[in-house]
């Protein structure tokens, strides 16, 4: 006695994340996000850079380990580098991987706000 397969309208709501082990510096980047999670063999939380770029018509994922979270001093970060238009389905990009690795590159170790104005005071 199995589960029930999910059914046509929850089917239909369902996004495949296709990936990718390989990009380019040129290819067109819809994202680059620096983000603290957990490693794949639960030893720990690691940076990974994820970077989204179009192949064909649907965005993949390339994933980049950084290494250990302990290690890194810099703030995770996410830079956009294109949209989607949710009526037309359409990807708009403006940046390429080069382009927003350099701004990331940039940003790495630059306190951009400080941490204690986000509490609010009474």
């Amino acid at each position: 006695m199995g589960r029930e397969p999910p059914s046509l309208p929850a089917r239909r709501n369902m996004r495949i994340r296709y990936g990718t082990h390989w990009i380019t510096e040129d290819e067109p980047c819809l994202g680059l996000y620096e983000s603290n999670l957990q490693s794949p063999d639960s030893r720990g939380f690691h940076r990974y850079q994820i970077i989204y770029v179009m192949r064909g018509d649907k965005p993949a994922e390339y994933k980049k380990d950084m290494g250990l979270t302990k290690d890194i001093k810099a703030n995770q970060l996410r830079i956009l580098g294109g949209a989607k238009d949710d009526v037309t389905g359409k990807f708009y990009i403006e940046h390429t991987v080069g382009e927003l690795r350099d701004i990331a590159n940039g940003m790495r170790g630059v306190n951009l706000f400080e941490k204690g104005e986000l509490v609010l005071s009474k």
